[in-house]
């Protein structure tokens, strides 16, 4: 029986789903990512790894058609990674190193970002929507981009940096990225703890998950950092919605469990900051979880073999 394969590579576990032929998630593992050797390695150990899997669950080895494989870092349209600094990679093509296991397949490498938000565009919360951005809130904040069923990566692969869109010019500290008073310094998961020591003026790091505990428990230093955090979020979406207009936005990432907590916030500071029409995108919860960025790696790889087939 024919099947594909949905890769989601992390700095430290890498999630292998396999895949029908119609996109149906119907096995999922996880592997420890091979980092050894300036993560030259790491392909090679997925490939051994689904080699291997086939083996033992009956699968030969022609009968898998596609790979999509999710990488934590820039991937132009043609599958190159300049540089990506959470696997040691540069000037590297990583979905041409799996084809060399198997070149009868059809295999895509794609932005991990952009393939999550694939994945929730076709099955997750944005099904049935013409345009989507999902934002994602982890250690950063990061966002994939879906128009018209299409990923839209930007000239220079930068389109969907929302974490960097500045929200406070009056912020003193420096993003990561240099500027001043980004999303990504408020939203993410260190964002929210920083601003928490801050607002409390202790010196002990709590995690975000513990202080969206704390906020959800009505302790009101935690619910004031966190709704600081969650405007510059809502007022960033509003200002990326002046320049896109998606038709919604979906809130995935870890710091996204908090749920109807952090969802209230984000949408009351985005309608106070969205001018020129009443209203506005939808904003909603992600619904695949830990599986829409293997997901929608998958189906990339999937819909790229149909148009190879087709021409």
């Amino acid at each position: 029986m024919e099947c594909a394969f949905g890769i989601d590579i992390g700095g430290t576990q890498t999630k292998i789903g396999l895949f029908s032929c119609e996109g149906k998630l119907m096995d999922r593992r996880v592997i420890n990512t091979d980092l050894s050797a300036e993560g030259s390695r790491i392909i090679p150990s997925v490939a051994s790894f689904i080699k291997k899997y086939a083996e033992e669950n009956g699968i030969l080895p022609i009968d898998i058609v596609s790979i999509g494989v999710g990488i934590p870092g820039p991937v132009d349209r043609n599958g190159y990674v300049k540089t990506c600094v959470n696997l040691h990679w540069k000037d590297f093509y990583p979905a041409d190193e799996l084809k060399k296991t198997f070149p009868w397949a059809c295999v895509k490498a794609e932005n991990d970002a952009n393939a999550a938000a694939f994945g929730e565009y076709k099955q997750g919360s944005g099904k049935g929507h013409t345009s989507m951005v999902l934002v994602t809130l982890g250690t950063g904040v990061g966002a994939g981009i879906i128009v018209d069923g299409r990923v839209v990566h930007g000239t220079h692969g930068i389109a969907g940096e929302i974490g960097h869109i500045s929200v406070n010019p009056g912020e003193t500290e420096h993003c990561n990225c240099g500027n001043k008073g980004c999303v990504d310094q408020y939203a993410s998961a260190t964002g929210i703890t920083r601003m928490m020591k801050k607002i409390s003026g202790e010196k002990e790091c709590r995690s975000a998950e513990t202080i969206c505990k704390m906020a959800a428990g009505g302790d009101p230093s935690a619910a004031r950092g966190l709704r600081v955090c969650m405007e510059a979020l809502g007022k960033g979406l509003a200002d990326f919605s002046h320049a896109l207009d998606p038709e919604i936005y979906v809130i995935g990432g870890g710091v996204s469990k908090a749920g109807k907590l952090i969802l209230d916030m984000v949408q009351e500071a985005y309608a106070a900051n969205l001018f020129l029409t009443d209203k506005g995108a939808e904003i909603c919860l992600a619904e695949l979880g830990n599986d829409a960025g293997m997901t929608g790696a998958c189906l990339l790889a999937l819909e790229e073999r149909g148009r190879t087939v087709e021409n």
